[in-house]
């Protein structure tokens, strides 16, 4: 059976007077999702989808260019929704990001609530993954939902406590047939041994 990958950017290049949707990737990140062409598990990917947030599709155009792919967008597989509060200085934001998480059935400063984004997700990733794969596939994201939708494959609760490591550029991986987890977070610019689940 076909595997998914679930890839989430990596560093951006921040600007507090830009919509955080419209964040491109930094140099480090574009350096950093140039290097995962080199990883073996990415030459079977026949097809790449993308959030609509540019970082995300910066990093997917990247890796479909590699293989003669095109990006397919989906509009709501985009970050949890934080319009609300806009740019949040980064000791703020993790400290609005810890309850989001503990409590996902609560809207956190107005931030749409982890268990509505979990879903969100979920139902974006079923509805690509219902139309048919021929080879492997690429789903380009963002580390929240991300989050999200491992807990939500694993059988697990919300927490953070599967959160991808600090900076981005993480991927996990599931067998689409089984929705059995593979394994969890990994470097998509090296070789490592998976974070715990």
């Amino acid at each position: 059976m076909p595997i998914a990958y679930y890839i989430t950017h990596p560093q951006v290049r921040i600007d507090a007077d830009v919509p955080v949707p419209e964040w491109g990737l930094s140099d480090i990140g574009r350096a950093r999702a140039v290097a995962m062409l080199d990883q073996p598990w990415v030459s079977s990917i026949r097809r790449v989808v993308s959030s609509a947030e540019r970082k995300a599709i910066e990093t997917a155009e990247i890796l479909a260019e590699h293989w003669h792919l095109k990006v397919e967008v989906r509009q709501r597989m985009h970050e949890n929704d934080r319009s609300v509060t806009g740019f949040l200085p980064p000791v703020e934001f993790e400290a609005v990001a810890d309850p989001f998480f503990a409590r996902p059935h609560e809207s956190v400063r107005g931030w749409e609530r982890a268990i509505d984004a979990q879903r969100r997700i979920a139902s974006e990733i079923d509805a690509v993954l219902g139309t048919g794969l021929d080879g492997d596939i690429a789903f380009v994201g963002h580390g929240g939902v991300g989050t999200l939708m491992l807990l939500h494959l694993s059988g697990r609760e919300i927490s953070r406590d599967a959160d991808q490591p600090a900076g981005g550029g993480n991927y996990f991986a599931w067998d689409v047939g089984s929705r059995g987890v593979i394994h969890g977070w990994l470097p998509i610019d090296r070789l490592a041994q998976h974070r715990s689940l």
